[in-house]
């Protein structure tokens, strides 16, 4: 009986011995716990970290984008001009009126009145007209014309004498249209080259011719009377 007791006690200590120590859960220290939660709260402090310094790297980049694109110190190239096809509401360039046939040109010659008293001066007109069908241009400069009187032989007056500048005036006539110059004489005597004459023309009811010039064109007289 007592050797029973004996076997039994030891299978009974021998049964609760190792099952334990395997069966129960082992409870981690407090140092354990501490270790882990560092590590757990550094990864996510790395994380963290990590994330908005990518947001950070970003913005840096998109802010120095930005900057030099917008920096007044950077050189870009200038735009290009738009051509005249590109320009909005841009119309197309007229095409210039060719110059006009002389042969279909006429230079006129009138003045304001047909006599002048003592004290009247003439006004001497020069009118060009475009005889042709067609818009043209016609060279109505000082370069062009001329206002010359002339009285017989005697050559009296003429505009270019005393010029003091020759310049072009180009102007396009249409069909049938005239463009007209005048001129106030002051019933005085000029040379050519402008040099000094006190001589008067004559007067008395006597005539005197005007002669309108243009380039190679000449106009018919134009008689008047000076009193």
């Amino acid at each position: 009986m007592g050797r029973q007791d004996n076997s039994s006690a030891r299978k009974t200590a021998s049964a609760s011995g190792p099952r334990g120590q395997s069966g129960a859960t082992r409870q981690p220290s407090a140092a354990v716990y501490r270790r882990r939660r560092l590590f757990v709260g550094t990864a996510l402090l790395m994380a963290v970290a990590l994330t908005f310094g990518g947001f950070a790297v970003a913005g840096a980049f998109s802010g120095t984008e930005q900057a030099s694109s917008t920096d007044g110190a950077t050189e870009t190239a200038p735009a290009p001009a738009p051509s005249p096809s590109e320009t909005a509401g841009s119309e197309p360039t007229p095409t210039p009126a060719p110059s006009c046939n002389q042969n279909l040109v006429t230079v006129s010659a009138s003045t304001d009145k047909a006599a002048y008293g003592p004290e009247e001066n003439p006004l001497l007109t020069l009118k060009v007209t475009n005889g042709g069908t067609m818009p043209c241009e016609v060279n109505i400069g000082t370069s062009q014309m001329e206002f010359l009187v002339t009285s017989g032989a005697d050559r009296i007056f003429s505009s270019r004498d005393c010029q003091a500048t020759s310049e072009d005036l180009v102007k396009t006539i249409a069909p049938g249209a005239s463009e007209t110059a005048n001129f106030p004489w002051s019933r005085n005597r000029t040379l050519e080259g402008c040099s000094l004459i006190e001589a008067k023309p004559g007067a008395g009811g006597a005539y005197y011719i005007f002669t309108a010039k243009l380039g190679s064109r000449a106009s018919p007289k134009a008689v008047f009377q000076l009193s």
